[in-house]
């Protein structure tokens, strides 16, 4: 029992930063009925969507993650700063941001 415990409070910790925003800032904050993490970290930040998502409810994912990350940090993203691991990947996504 007190195994399971463990398993479920460290599955609840949720997402976790790229190697480059260990130690970043992190937020959390639920937008269109999704959840998303941010980190920040000086002028860039990085959301990770979490949950499935099947492919038809993707499509707002890439404006929902700039609002999460201005309604937590905020800062505004730059335009054409996004950067994502895959091309097209709404499961994670790296700004540059403007907090001025």
């Amino acid at each position: 029992m007190r195994f399971l415990c463990l398993l479920l409070a460290l599955s609840a910790c949720g997402a976790s930063p790229a190697p480059q925003f260990f130690g970043a800032e992190r937020h959390e904050v639920t937008l269109g009925g999704i959840d998303f993490v941010v980190f920040r970290k000086g002028d860039k930040a990085e959301v990770v969507r979490l949950g499935y998502l099947g492919r038809a409810a993707r499509d707002p994912v890439p404006a929902l993650m700039e609002e999460a990350v201005l309604r937590t940090t905020g800062c505004r993203v730059r335009p054409g700063s996004r950067v994502t691991g895959l091309p097209g990947d709404t499961g994670e996504a790296r700004y540059e941001i403007d907090c001025g």
